[in-house]
């Protein structure tokens, strides 16, 4: 089983930047697709991002795009989330998630999350 710590989240203003990590333990880190989810104040968990265990394919949502960029370092166990021109929509608790195979945007096909850290975007 891995452990999932994320960090990085925070209050930051409209057109902001702010970079998410996600810190793996456990189980082979190198061998998990890794996502990002987010869950508004009142609305379901949602897919951000993706990356596979490789770093060959990522896949965004529509309305993160060209706005988001997700990363991972295997030699850290880290994978990243790098946010910019942030928009008071963004507003959520942010979550990485793990699954064995591939890019999947169901919040069931993942098996492993961290516990999410807040990001606020103020306008």
């Amino acid at each position: 089983q891995v452990q999932l710590v994320e960090s990085g989240g925070g209050l930051v203003q409209a057109g902001g930047s702010l970079r998410l990590s996600c810190a793996a333990s456990g189980r082979t880190f190198s061998q998990d697709t890794m996502a990002w989810f987010r869950q508004a104040p009142g609305k379901g968990r949602e897919f951000v991002s993706a990356i596979t265990r490789t770093s060959g394919t990522t896949y965004y949502a529509d309305s993160v795009k060209g706005r988001f960029t997700v990363s991972r370092d295997n030699a850290k166990n880290t994978v990243y989330l790098q946010m910019k021109s942030l928009k008071p929509e963004d507003t959520a608790v942010y979550y990485c998630a793990a699954r064995r195979s591939g890019i999947m945007t169901r919040v069931g096909e993942y098996d492993t999350w961290g516990q999410g850290t807040q990001v606020t975007v103020s306008s």
